[in-house]
């Protein structure tokens, strides 16, 4: 099968013998049959013109001989020609509609002087057309040209969709499974992403918007056009996220508005400020978007999308708020997550923790049940729902990962917009499940200290400081007075320099960094017996004025493993800090009451218990994000599928590849589907060896 957009209808065309692929020398031409011509087949372009010339036969319902292909155009100079041309007449004299076919993935600026391009080709003397369209790809924009409007109207003159055999637009381009009517359509991980990409670059428009914000903008339009898809409808009722025929971009803005702004009243938590882009730049992402059907896209393919594109843009000044799968899935993999686990992020940034937590759990559920069953959708969307939690201080990337959570079918109302060291009843306040599971009395303030999350995978930020004249909660935090001179940002000759010192000292301190506050927070988040995957900066495990931090930590947790990251872990995205991600587990405890105030009372550390201590070289990836795995093939079937297995220090991963067609039947690329965890491999495997008996790791 010839796998582009519309490769279906291309490859019935040439079963019937409308089109045929062509061997020239070492190239192959694509011909078509009516008008005898032959063009390259290796043309982005072309493949776009082949695609939908199939579908003008098939969809539309018009005969080969009418459609005209490299149609010269009277009166324009030098010599220009028209993509296709549909005619009223076998002959080719009168024209019906002008296409212009361009490759997808154009930018606005090529779009919009394709479509002068057409206009121009349709309203020239002696050809004026009635309708005129631009195909890229799966944007799609049509015009009608006839004298009823304006030779310069491009806005009232818009329709929805080219007529079907010479009638009258529809009021809609796409309609709920209603044949021959076309549905908005499930779409292939290259496809979904270059849809994203032109999403966003139409939103960023060249600088208009950060791209945080920008993305942020996508995020409500993709909420939108994800609660629109799952609405229920009448078989032939149409998608309403969509452009009508002569509809205005103002008229459509109003509209989608108003969906959006129905949708917020439903889920105020989800988006809490409106829309804030022009009408015309809203038109064009609707125009992108309104063909896609996000909720039936394999959600491997819109995994394995989504996190691509945000790979590439969570680099520079928002590297923060990304960790690289390989780490984020080692971490999900050794805490061992299962669909009653309570799971958080104190610093959830984009959401990966959460989505391959999510993701981990929908595997498990496949392991139980038939995947179509609603025991499979209970075990997994309960956890989503219920159980999976977030907490990111920077509202426009709290959006972006609620909206990872949305695309990928849920869990989104529990990505909380605040800062995770707030007071715990300040975050409790904001979300009601989060308060429960921690048994926090949102009147009272009181909390149940036997409750808390079991599972806590984060990589919370590294380097800045909570000063206390700007956040007057530090006081509250043990750590801020167990630091020795020389660690926080302040000093104090009068301090004491031993870093033994730090254990005792009273002294508050002014500032404190962020990652050794995270520590006490994560340990207040978890419940006795819960764990955490954190990754920390290695300063922190070896740092002598913070030898007194270490101490509090050795009382306060058990500390299962520490996996020793290469110093380039995060160089991709913007950081060059040496770290490891460290395994904890918090230690029972009891409380006591100490001049008016709960003093914690914890066993402590004892000498014999076993630490796995292991450094990661290869992690998959090196300084400049390139693949160092070692690769094996698994198995394969010659142009349909293939497994490989990818090996690095961490796991090694079990990658699927579908056979995506190129440049005619004989050639193409391999193309991800899905890649899964090996649990038995790299230090994954040694770890759980390690937990049966770990003796022979210290021979």
């Amino acid at each position: 099968m010839v796998e582009i957009f519309g490769g279906e209808l291309i490859d019935r065309a040439l079963r019937d013998g409308h089109l045929q692929l062509i061997q020239s020398g070492r190239s192959e031409k694509i011909r078509y049959v009516a008008v005898n011509i032959s063009e390259g087949w290796s043309d982005p372009e072309e493949k776009v013109r082949a695609s939908y010339y199939a579908e003008l036969i098939y969809r539309y319902g018009y005969a080969p001989e009418v459609i005209g292909v490299e149609v010269t155009v009277p009166d324009r100079v030098p010599y220009d020609r028209a993509d296709l041309v549909v005619f009223r007449d076998k002959a080719r004299t009168r024209p019906f509609a002008v296409i212009e076919c361009k490759r997808d993935g154009v930018t606005d600026t090529e779009l919009r002087q394709a479509v002068e391009q057409a206009f121009g080709n349709g309203h020239a003397h002696k050809f004026r057309a009635e309708y005129i369209g631009v195909i890229a790809g799966q944007t799609r924009a049509f015009y009608d040209c006839s004298d009823r409007f304006g030779v310069l109207e491009r806005e009232a003159n818009i329709v929805a969709d080219l007529p079907v055999k010479y009638g009258k637009p529809e009021e809609f381009k796409y309609y709920h499974k209603a044949p021959p009517k076309p549905d908005i359509s499930a779409v292939g991980r290259d496809d979904l992403i270059k849809t994203i990409r032109k999403c966003h670059q139409t939103l960023w428009g060249g600088g208009r918007l950060s791209p945080p914000t920008a993305f942020g903008e996508l995020c409500k339009l993709i909420f939108v056009k994800t609660r629109d898809e799952k609405k229920p409808r009448r078989k032939g009722e149409p998608y309403e996220f969509q452009i009508k025929t002569n509809e205005t971009p103002d008229r459509l803005a109003k509209r989608i508005r108003t969906l959006y702004e129905a949708e917020q009243a439903n889920d105020p938590e989800v988006f809490n400020e409106g829309i804030r882009i022009d009408d015309v730049t809203l038109k064009n992402v609707v125009l992108h978007l309104e063909g896609v059907n996000l909720t039936a896209t394999d959600l491997d393919t819109k995994g394995v999308a989504f996190e691509q594109f945000m790979d590439g843009f969570f680099k520079g000044d928002f590297g923060q708020y990304f960790t690289p799968r390989n780490i984020i899935a080692f971490s999900i993999q050794m805490l061992g997550i299962h669909n009653n686990d309570t799971v958080m992020d104190p610093a959830c940034g984009s959401g990966g923790f959460l989505l391959h937590a999510l993701d981990h759990v929908r595997k498990q559920a496949s392991e139980f049940y038939s995947e179509d069953s609603s025991q499979h959708f209970s075990y997994w969307h309960d956890f989503a729902e219920k159980r999976l939690f977030g907490i990111e201080i920077n509202e426009e990337i709290a959006r972006v990962a609620k909206m990872n959570m949305i695309v990928h079918d849920d869990g989104h109302t529990n990505v909380i917009g605040n800062d995770a060291l707030e007071p715990l009843k300040v975050i409790a306040d904001r979300n009601e499940t989060f308060a429960r599971i921690m048994g926090i009395d949102r009147a009272t303030g009181r909390r149940d200290e036997t409750k808390g999350f079991s599972k806590i995978p984060t990589n919370p930020p590294f380097g800045a400081v909570v000063k206390e004249e700007l956040h007057t909660y530090l006081s509250e935090y043990e750590l801020s007075r167990y630091i020795a001179k020389g660690a926080g940002d302040d000093s104090d000759p009068d301090e004491a320099t031993s870093p033994r010192s730090g254990r005792k000292a009273i002294k508050q301190r002014a500032s404190v960094k962020t990652e050794i506050i995270y520590v006490e927070r994560i340990w207040q988040l978890l419940k006795p017996g819960g764990q955490a995957a954190v990754v920390l900066p290695d300063g922190l495990l070896t740092n002598a004025s913070l030898q007194g931090v270490r101490e509090w930590l050795l009382e306060r947790f058990k500390v299962l493993a520490v996996v020793s990251l290469p110093q380039f872990a995060f160089a991709h995205y913007g950081a060059g800090v040496k770290s490891s991600v460290v395994f904890l587990e918090k230690r029972p405890f009891s409380t006591t009451k100490r001049n008016g105030k709960d003093i914690v009372v914890v066993s402590g550390a004892s000498d014999d218990e076993p630490i796995f201590m292991a450094m990661a070289e290869n992690i998959g990836y090196d300084a400049a994000g390139r693949n160092t795995y070692q690769i094996e093939i698994l198995s394969e079937t010659p142009g349909a599928l293939r497994i490989e297995r990818h090996r690095s220090d961490l796991f090694d991963w079990r990658v699927t590849y579908d056979w995506k067609a190129g440049e005619g039947r004989k050639s193409g690329t391999w193309n991800e589907r899905n890649r899964e965890v090996m649990p038995d491999s790299g230090l994954l495997g040694q770890f759980a060896t390690f937990q049966r008996d770990p003796t022979p790791f210290f021979v």
